[in-house]
């Protein structure tokens, strides 16, 4: 079972999945591919598939390569088996950047669903803890679009890059400070920018907007003078 999550990083489609088998009492399951929109469907899935009388289920996730706050969506449907049932629910093996998340909200890492507010805290504090945590994932969710919007633009503007580089005799870095300084000079977005220019290079293709062909003209003069 997996879910159809689009990896916007990537631009392709790319599936969790949840396998699992069982020793005795025991569910091993194992998930592989990105904790994001629609993850939980599925480790609920394999979550019912389980036979009765599971006393305990353990979950690897070191093949999990990405994790955006879906996934902590994704431990919250674990736990709520393990207290459903009344069996203990691990997962381990968290490495790279979905490691890097559960540290950022103060989860631990080896097994967040060993995490939580204890017992003995007063409901004051217990709340406090939780709108903190709240706001720490609003931070991690946005810092975690800002990178994959990053990701999703370096392609468009290399290729942009590469066409100033050729149309000017000019250095990666130079092409660079190019785009960069016509987005200033016409307040448009860097990818906005770098995606005219590309279009521009197509046979046929539309020419840039007037603000932004304007401030890449005064860029490569700019350039052409010896950056004075």
């Amino acid at each position: 079972m997996g879910s159809a999550a689009r990896a916007a990083h990537t631009g392709r489609l790319d599936t969790l999945a949840v396998d699992g088998r069982t020793e005795g009492d025991r569910a091993l399951l194992t998930a592989r591919g990105e904790l994001v929109h629609g993850c939980t469907d599925t480790v609920a899935g394999a979550l019912s598939a389980l036979p009765a009388g599971v006393g305990q289920v353990v979950l690897d996730v070191s093949e999990v390569s990405f994790m955006d706050t879906a996934g902590l969506t994704f431990l919250d449907v674990l736990g709520a088996y393990g207290r459903q049932h009344g069996v203990p629910v691990s997962a381990t093996g968290w490495q790279g950047q979905p490691r890097r998340v559960l540290e950022l909200v103060g989860l631990d890492a080896e097994d967040p669903l060993r995490t939580g507010i204890p017992a003995d805290v007063p409901a004051r504090t217990a709340s406090a803890v939780a709108r903190e945590r709240a706001e720490q994932l609003e931070l991690l969710r946005l810092e975690i679009e800002q990178l994959r919007h990053a990701l999703d633009s370096r392609p468009l503007i290399d290729q942009a890059r590469g066409i100033l580089m050729a149309a000017h005799s000019c250095t990666p870095d130079e092409a660079w400070e190019m785009l960069r300084e016509a987005s200033q000079r016409s307040n448009t977005k860097l990818r906005q920018v770098a995606a005219a220019v590309t279009r521009s290079a197509a046979p046929g293709g539309p020419a840039p907007p007037e603000p932004v062909r304007a401030a890449l003209r005064a860029a490569a003069a700019r350039h052409a003078r010896g950056g004075q």
